[in-house]
């Protein structure tokens, strides 16, 4: 076990006593001592004081101190055990034992004491002086134990935390897996001992935006005897100035205080006004306990089947949040923690975040009610539910309660689910749901976050319904991209046109993105990325590590394409209410899923930056519709644009502006539409967009542009348009289908063009989209991440294209098979490279140029020989291909012998 602390004898903590009104309070952060049950079996009996000879920082973890097992895994060997999850220094799942030494003051007197510890892994048992106290377990909300009262003088206090798996949740489950968030031993956030005469156990603060005013329904805690008079004062500020106040007179253990807010400032993502309600227990001019927490005023509803807040629509531009946090293993307990994570999230257009099987601290909720953030909540499940009533249950249930009691006021806290891609007793979900609504109407709630097994169409007591498809068709891009040539003018209306209530989809994207190996130095805490260097390794055995700047720049260029198409289709379909990526930024568990266009410390990756992104991802997008992504000059390109509006809010007066212009930013037609007043919602009609094509003589990428005038808004899209039949006029070069053939002229030294059949070639099959999630996870897909195109080559002169794979390519990777080309005696540098996966990093290519024989040779095994009529991309690479073959600029600097070229087909 690595141990980086220190040996001491005899140890007493100094505690300090701070007062607040109505409460004392004993801070417990500090130094502890720990004993480790070091043969993994959990004892009831406090280990002898000897035992503690080890020493913590509280808050805090195991790993933090460096307590543990070191990994017992190679980096020199890529395989499914390195590639899991990032790597914990040290680590320890079992029993620890905390042992302190605390000061309890006089002013303490008599009164009852009560211990709370922000957020454990797992279960925690309390003994004082050596007596046990009481055992608690949750995930999800704080930690409380009743402790009695306490003589003045000094007390050990010991916390008995034991991180195994309590309840069967999932293995998989964020709130408790070394996949994402560490399986971690300690305490985090607040720990203290707070002594009171008597309580407020809870005030659920309830907005009401239609009759003006805010119910503050008052619980005091159970001790209380109900024939006991108390009066209790309700303020409620905004921005530090008070509003409205009441006093009131309460008999018995709760009250509802009723207060208007005239002129209420509501909450939303646009405008997030927070409003401050305080309760204070008096006893006649002593305060006993108070309360202050933050609310909002807003109003979630599902009405005609839409999201809406404050009546207006509301739609969800969302990412999951899966509790990945590569420096400390676990979630901030502080507000700065969160800001960062929350402002990149706003910058880059969302105004949504899902927890995944897990339920973030009270400083996130705090920071996101200050950025008008839409929150989801989830129970840390994801598993199957039983069919009988039985512990893990009876445990759900009861941390949905302390879920909704301990962040439920907080205007952020928008959605609630029963936790991730649920099977089984969809009964006991569907109870469970009826019950929290029954209890709780300040959230709006799902019975799972999709569903495999019943994911085709809502539950009964779904208020929003999050899948990847309904009985009528996909929602998601997953299962559309590869299969059907590229349009941009469909959406999803068909699949969810009787869906009864508001549609989210879930989790589209999952396109993976090629590790960035910088990324390695930014490891600098309790977890190792030995993941990325098993394949920094890799690389370099393959003689590939140069490259790998340039794989992640293509793989992740072609990712943000897919997931700007992705974002438009929700936003096109009529009464879809949105969306909830995977990801904006990796996720580094569960087989190395690197599906962000951010790291996992949320930071760019140099592939898109939040400007670009949030044209296409934000509260107002403008939209174009239409047909495909390669034309020819003889057509004219047509599109429907329109906005989507999804402000509080409509659009005024608004001009709508649309430009072409070539590649150098040349400006070749536009025109604008008075478009008037644009509601807010989706579909919004502005106009058909019309350009002939005719002008253009010679193959061009054109950049077809919306904005709005004065207002900021903007989008674009690529298409690509080639001359309609191009002469190729290349007397000197040869093209054939067959090996054999080729071999034949190139020893007559011919200049030669082979495009074998896709079935002649050794390879792995074309798929135009990157890797879906993981292919350590999903290893039977083709696991190709993309092409890195040699751009500057004269082989496209007559072929614009970018270094990566876009849309004109789709086609052709469609109709590929790729060339591997590991073991050839030279280092070819492929024209067109085909970027594997980052599990099997071979060399593969679709496009080289090598001397062979006496002549010289370009070798495509993408096809571009059949049907080239209906195929105009294929069918003008064949041309500048040929044309390039044909000039004196064909000069390969790589030779192959006639066996080596023979051995990379069937």
């Amino acid at each position: 076990m690595r141990k980086k602390v220190y040996r001491i004898a005899f140890f007493i903590a100094a505690t300090a006593c701070t007062a607040v009104q109505g409460q004392q309070k004993i801070d417990l952060a500090g130094n502890w001592l720990v004993a480790l049950d070091s043969a993994r079996v959990s004892s009831p009996a406090l280990p002898e004081t000897k035992a503690f000879s080890l020493q913590v920082a509280l808050p805090g973890t195991l790993d933090d101190a460096g307590i543990g097992y070191p990994p017992r895994v190679t980096t020199d060997v890529m395989n499914k055990e390195v590639m899991r999850n990032l790597w914990r220094k040290n680590r320890f799942v079992g029993t620890a034992w905390y042992r302190r030494v605390i000061e309890v003051p006089k002013s303490f007197g008599q009164k009852k004491l009560k211990l709370l510890l922000e957020r454990v892994i797992w279960k925690t048992t309390v003994f004082i002086d050596g007596k046990e106290l009481g055992s608690a377990a949750s995930l999800s909300a704080p930690q409380e134990f009743a402790l009695p009262a306490l003589a003045p003088g000094k007390h050990s206090i010991v916390l008995r935390v034991n991180n195994r798996q309590q309840f069967s949740i999932g293995d998989a489950t964020h709130a408790y897996t070394d996949g994402t968030q560490i399986i971690w031993n300690g305490v985090i956030g607040k720990m203290e001992i707070t002594a009171q005469e008597q309580s407020i156990d809870g005030v659920m603060i309830i907005p009401d935006i239609e009759q003006n005013k805010v119910l503050l329904q008052v619980k005091l805690n159970a001790v209380q005897h109900q024939e006991e008079t108390n009066h209790l004062k309700a303020v409620v500020a905004y921005k530090g100035k008070p509003v409205i106040s009441k006093s009131i007179v309460m008999s018995g253990s709760s009250a509802v205080i009723e207060l208007p807010i005239t002129q209420a400032k509501l909450w939303d993502e646009f405008s997030p006004n927070l409003y401050t309600a305080t309760v204070k227990l008096l006893k006649g001019t002593r305060v006993a306990d108070s309360y202050t927490g933050n609310f909002g005023m807003r109003r979630l509803s599902n009405r005609h089947g839409l999201l809406q807040i404050n009546e207006h629509r509301m739609f969800l531009r969302g990412t999951l949040e899966c509790a990945v946090f590569p420096l400390t293993g676990h979630p901030p307990m502080q507000k700065a923690g969160w800001l960062k994570l929350m402002k990149t999230a706003k910058s880059y257009g969302l105004n949504h975040l899902r927890f995944h099987s897990w339920c973030p601290p009270e400083a996130a909720f705090a920071v996101a009610d200050s950025l008008g953030l839409y929150l989801q909540v989830e129970l840390p499940f994801w598993a199957g539910v039983p069919e009988k009533e039985d512990p893990t249950l009876r445990f759900l249930k009861q941390e949905a309660a302390r879920i909704i009691k301990n962040y439920g006021n907080h205007p952020s806290f928008c959605f609630f689910s029963m936790g991730n891609e649920l099977e089984g007793n969809f009964n006991w979900l569907n109870a469970l749901v009826q019950e929290l609504k029954s209890q709780d109407a300040r959230h709006l709630y799902t019975t799972t976050s999709f569903s495999f097994g019943k994911g085709s169409w809502p539950q009964p007591e779904d208020q929003y319904y999050i899948t990847q498809w309904t009985r009528k068709g996909w929602v998601r891009g997953q299962g559309i991209f590869n299969t059907r040539p590229p349009r941009f003018d469909e959406d999803y209306r068909r699949s969810i046109d009787s869906v009864p209530v508001p549609v989210v989809t879930h989790e589209i994207g999952q396109y993976s993105v090629y590790p960035n190996m910088k990324e390695i130095r930014k490891y600098t805490g309790v977890l190792e990325p030995l993941n990325f260097i098993t394949i920094k390794k890799d690389l370099e055995k393959k003689g590939l590590l140069p490259l790998a700047g340039d794989f992640l720049k293509a793989s992740g260029k072609l990712a943000a394409d897919l997931y700007k198409e992705e974002i438009e289709r929700a936003l096109k379909t009529p009464r879809m209410s949105g969306f909830q990526l995977l990801d904006l930024h990796d996720f580094p568990g569960q087989s190395t899923a690197l599906v962000g266009l951010l790291d996992a410390f949320w930071d760019n990756k140099g592939i898109i930056g939040a400007k670009d992104f949030s044209k296409f991802c934000g509260p107002v997008v403008p939209l174009l519709r239409f047909e495909k992504a390669v034309y020819t000059s003889d057509e004219t390109f047509s599109g429907i644009v329109e906005m989507a509006n999804f402000t509080n809010a409509p659009l005024k007066n608004t001009t709508v502006i649309w430009s072409v212009a070539d590649a150098a930013g040349k400006k070749l037609g536009g025109g604008e539409w008075q478009a008037g007043d644009i509601p807010v919602g989706n579909g919004n009609h502005v106009g058909k967009l019309e350009y002939a094509l005719k002008n253009v003589t010679v193959a061009k990428k054109l950049i077809v542009k919306l904005q709005v005038k004065n207002a900021g808004y903007s989008n674009e899209w690529p298409v690509w348009v080639y001359p309609p039949t191009p002469v190729v006029k290349a007397d000197n070069v040869c093209f054939t289908t067959l090996p054999d053939e080729a071999l034949r002229l190139l020893d007559q030294g011919k200049n030669v063009v082979l495009n074998p059949d896709t079935a002649a070639v050794k390879g792995v099959a074309g798929r135009y989209t990157t890797v879906f999630w993981s292919p350590v996870h999903f290893p039977d897909q083709p696991g190709a991440m993309g092409l890195l195109i040699d751009s500057s080559s004269k082989a496209f002169s007559r072929f614009p294209t970018e270094t990566y794979s876009t849309w004109q390519w789709w086609d052709m990777v469609l109709h590929s098979k790729s060339m591997i080309l590991d073991g050839l005696p030279v280092k070819i540098k492929p024209l067109v490279r085909v970027v594997d996966n980052f599990f099997k990093n071979r060399s593969m290519a679709a496009l080289i140029e090598v001397k062979a024989g006496k002549g010289k040779l370009i070798i495509c095994s993408m096809d571009l020989h059949t049907n080239l009529e209906q195929r105009p991309a294929a069918r003008q690479l064949r041309y500048s291909l040929m044309q390039y073959a044909g000039s004196d600029q064909f000069n390969p600097s790589d030779a192959l012998s006639n066996q080596t070229i023979k051995g990379l087909f069937r």
